[in-house]
């Protein structure tokens, strides 16, 4: 598919193909998908944080199937290596030198499956992967192919042999996303989805390939954001550093993930212009992984996304009414 012939429309048409392919095997998450699509879509990386057999690992799995890429697994471990993940310099008996083994970063979408049980040092291995799309080994620098994203998961819960991430990597992920328990006649027709295939194993058909998702991504350049949504994702951001019970807020990095995924969900809902809702949609799983409170904050049982609904529920939004209308 020519990729300079993407319109916004065509890429929210798309967009809903790949979620009711995924959406078939990933059962009652809807609103999840849409978040995680629309983290890929606006070219960055998705933490998926919950607990474990909510469908992480499926979700990113039929995904990278929807979406026609290359896709690779890490099972994080406390003994997995930077090397284990970026690759190495092996010696070549008959060439008599080194050469580059590349190891499972290089994919389109790679899945790191429980990225907080491996040690700092390993999870660093994926700071320059993932905010550079590059790997440097040795003084050599390779590029990644495109596109490129990281879907970590990781169990909130659990804190024996683990390794919670440093601000500073929870910060390269555009989004934080939570699926939750499914209701129970979501979790009956789970049962009658395994039944009726009759096997494990899950495979969907792809409904775009890499090629068109970059040019998915390269559209979203055109949607309109109005000056006055600009200046309310900035006031969203700012009022998150004002806040009393906040000891760092949100960075303009924040900023720049309200945007840029609300621009995606424009798509999503078949817009070429965000509207309030739009952020006030991504505000919580944008912005609350980029906030640390006050230490006693937490024994009075606030939480970053109580501090970010807050903020939302008070920061004035602009009237929708003085936005484009959006024609068919």
């Amino acid at each position: 598919m020519n990729q300079s012939s993407l319109s916004t429309e065509k890429v929210g048409a798309l967009c809903q193909g790949v979620l009711d392919a995924v959406s078939g095997v990933v059962v009652g998450k809807r609103d999840a998908l849409e978040l995680v699509l629309a983290g890929v879509l606006a070219g960055g990386h998705v933490l998926l944080e919950d607990l474990p057999g909510l469908g992480k690992t499926l979700t990113a799995r039929t995904l990278a199937q929807a979406l026609g890429v290359d896709f690779r697994r890490i099972q994080f471990t406390p003994d997995l290596l930077p090397a284990d993940v970026t690759g190495s310099l092996l010696y070549d008996q008959r060439s008599h030198d080194f050469t580059f083994r590349r190891g499972p970063v290089f994919t389109n979408l790679l899945l790191a499956d429980e990225i907080n049980r491996t040690p700092p040092k390993t999870q660093a291995a994926l700071l320059e992967a993932m905010q550079e799309k590059q790997v440097s080994v040795e003084g050599t620098t390779y590029p990644l192919p495109a596109p490129f994203h990281v879907l970590a998961t990781a169990n909130p819960i659990e804190y024996e042999g683990t390794y919670p991430l440093p601000e500073a990597q929870l910060d390269r992920f555009l989004l934080r996303v939570s699926f939750g328990y499914p209701e129970a006649e979501e979790e009956l027709d789970v049962l009658h989805r395994r039944m009726a295939r009759r096997q494990e194993e899950v495979v969907i058909p792809a409904v775009v390939d890499s090629a068109t998702l970059v040019g998915m991504q390269a559209a979203l350049e055109d949607v309109a954001v109005e000056d006055s949504i600009g200046r309310y994702i900035v006031e969203l951001v700012r009022a998150t550093r004002a806040d009393h019970r906040v000891l760092v807020g949100a960075s303009p990095r924040g900023s720049l993930a309200l945007l840029l995924v609300a621009r995606a969900l424009a798509v999503l809902a078949g817009r070429d212009f965000v509207i309030p809702e739009d952020v006030k949609a991504v505000a919580v799983p944008a912005l609350a992984h980029r906030i640390t409170l006050k230490p006693e904050m937490w024994l009075q049982g606030v939480d970053p996304a109580r501090v970010v609904r807050d903020v939302t529920a008070t920061v004035a939004a602009p009237a929708s009414g003085n936005l484009p209308t959006y024609t068919a």
